[in-house]
């Protein structure tokens, strides 16, 4: 199939509208625990930190399994690691909610966890391979991937409080298999394309910039992946602990405050996607970095309802540099190491990156509080600043359809 193929842009359609899906449930269903603990704390009868270690393989796998599903996109077949990774979530998170001890609900968070992780190493190249303007296509797709990390918070804490917290894995489990066998079918009558080369391939990179690059970025993107993550899984708590009574004193309502949240500052990518596909992606990715510093620092010190608007932009300033991020691992790798390349990026964005998580617990329990979570993630921001500043120089400002000859 040609670009100017109607059943090429169909395939693109439907890449991109799978793509954001998948993109939504990856984040949506590792983050269904964050709320659902708050629930269990009372029905359990143990302790927020003990719960909440629960959580933590399955975090180490959302990272830690990138690298082999990475390899498998690349060796076997993008699409078809992206059916397993809708189906395998979706059972999954069915087996969460059927859990009736600490250690089964471990296994099942874990399993969310190693499924899940197929999404970012596989997803996001097979989309950037079939899009003509891919700081566009990214930004669509980091909003739908933003809106999963808002509605994990509402979704769960809704099925919790009306259904019982078990309604909260299996009830999405059940949607998420009915996407992948649409998926699959779609695959299987040719509607969706599984690897046709790139779209609109970008210029070659000099080794010498591309080994600069993969430097820098192994630094910004584990310092990225430790705000996202820890600001992810402790929203919930600290909203309970600093505004449960703005919140209407329910679970329900601190999972709506979360939604917000990430629902305004997912639009940021969008906004950050135009500008990778306009300007220099290094210059946009440098400035969301640096954006981030003060917002933290303010954070640590607020307490009230303004807490809502400084979590939008620190989520905000954190997010819109992502298609920056993405398009410039992309443009410094060749196609046939591409999973690879992403599936080692998201090891260290989601499972190095996952010591974040792993400090939550450990914090609350020492200090009794999350204070001192939001001093961690304004340094985390400020070596990322530093580090992109290191990055080869990007001067091209033209839209990447244009530079590939596309209108």
């Amino acid at each position: 199939m040609t670009q100017s193929d109607p059943r090429a842009s169909g395939s693109q359609a439907l890449t991109l509208g799978f793509a954001s899906i998948g993109h939504t449930f990856s984040h949506m269903f590792v983050l269904f625990y964050a709320t659902v603990v708050l629930v269990l704390q009372r029905e359990w009868g143990m302790s927020y930190a003990e719960l909440f270690a629960l959580s933590v393989p399955g975090a180490i796998m959302f990272g830690a399994g990138a690298l082999p599903a990475g390899w498998l996109g690349d060796r076997w077949s993008p699409a078809g690691m992206i059916a397993i990774f809708f189906l395998g979530t979706g059972a999954a998170s069915i087996l969460t909610g059927l859990a009736d001890s600490p250690l089964m609900l471990a296994v099942g968070l874990t399993a969310i966890g190693t499924f899940a992780s197929i999404y970012h190493p596989v997803g996001i190249p097979w989309l950037i391979s079939r899009a003509v303007n891919r700081g566009r296509a990214l930004g669509v797709s980091g909003v739908f991937g933003s809106a999963g990390t808002a509605f994990a918070a509402v979704v769960a804490g809704t099925l919790a409080e009306w259904l019982g917290w078990r309604a909260a894995f299996i009830a999405p489990g059940i949607i998420a298999m009915l996407v992948g066998l649409a998926f699959v079918l779609l695959l299987r009558a040719g509607r969706i394309v599984d690897s046709e080369g790139e779209v609109a391939p970008p210029p070659p990179a000099a080794a010498g910039d591309a080994r600069r690059a993969f430097a820098v970025l192994a630094v910004t993107v584990m310092c990225v992946g430790v705000i996202y993550q820890a600001t992810s899984y402790a929203l919930p708590k600290v909203f309970e602990e600093r505004l449960f009574d703005f919140a209407g004193g329910s679970i329900a309502g601190i999972g709506a405050i979360v939604t917000v949240c990430y629902l305004i500052s997912g639009m940021t990518q969008l906004i950050g996607g135009e500008l990778a596909d306009r300007f220099s992606q290094k210059t946009v990715y440098m400035f969301c970095q640096l954006l981030q510093i003060p917002v933290y620092a303010i954070a640590y010190v607020v307490f009230g309802p303004a807490l809502i608007g400084l979590a939008v932009l620190m989520i905000g300033f954190n997010v819109m540099g992502q298609p920056s991020e993405n398009a410039l691992l992309a443009r410094y790798t060749p196609l046939k190491w591409r999973g690879q390349v992403f599936g080692a990026k998201f090891l260290l964005t989601l499972g190095v990156s996952s010591i974040g998580v792993a400090l939550i617990p450990a914090i609350h329990a020492s200090t009794g509080n999350l204070d001192f979570l939001f001093l961690m993630l304004g340094i985390s921001a400020s070596i990322s600043f530093l580090a992109a500043m290191a990055l080869p120089a990007d001067r091209r400002t033209r839209p990447l359809a244009q530079m590939a000859g596309g209108d």
